[in-house]
Order: C-alpha cells, then structure tokens, then sequence
C-alpha cells in the first residue's frame, strides 16, 4: 500500500471517519482513492491532495511522510501555550468556535 494513502486511513481513523465519507466532504470520486490504493493510479492529483490535507488540517507534506507534525498539533501547543494535554473536548469547542467565526465573517451567523 502506498505511504500516502496509509496516513490518509490513519488520518481517517483517528478522527473517526473513512475514506467514503472524506471522500465525499471533499467532494472526491472515492474511485480515485481506490485506483490509488490498489495501484491502477500512480499518484493523486495535486489538488486531491490539498482537499484532503485541508480536510484533516495537516499539510501536503504531511501526508507525503515529510514530517511528522500535523497542523493540529501545531495549533494545539500555539494556542494551549505549548500544553500538549489538550482533552478532545478542549479541542472540539476551539474548533466550534473558530466555525463561529468564520460563519460570523461570511454573514452567515
């Protein structure tokens, strides 16, 4: 299986969802994911792969195995003063109210 896609489904379980469902959020036929996996595809297209980073907030990077720092986490210690015992909780009503805020922004709220 290729690296990329191996961080995608880890990705995809730790927020617990799965390919089927990322794919559509992103608005991705699942059949490219599948060609990829399975080798009928060599690569995923550059914009593919920014849907999917910015769907789990990590970067094109990350998902390449360039580095094992994901955006979450980078936000986490910025925002958290550097405390990595950030609770689920904690990080879902930061994510909540950053929602709020763009809703707010976009006149929508």
């Amino acid at each position: 299986m290729k690296p990329i896609y191996e961080r995608i489904e880890e990705l995809c379980h730790k927020s617990g969802t799965n390919v089927t469902k990322l794919c559509s959020a992103c608005n991705i036929p699942r059949a490219s994911l599948s060609d990829y996996k399975n080798g009928r595809t060599k690569s995923l297209s550059a914009e593919t792969l920014s849907k999917i980073a910015d769907y789990f907030g990590v970067s094109v990077d990350y998902l390449y195995g360039k580095n094992d720092i994901n955006q979450e986490e980078i936000a986490k210690v910025a925002l958290f003063g550097g405390n990595t015992d950030v609770t689920d909780s904690m990080w879902e009503e930061v994510k909540r109210f950053v929602d709020y805020v763009k809703e707010r922004e976009n006149g929508t709220k």
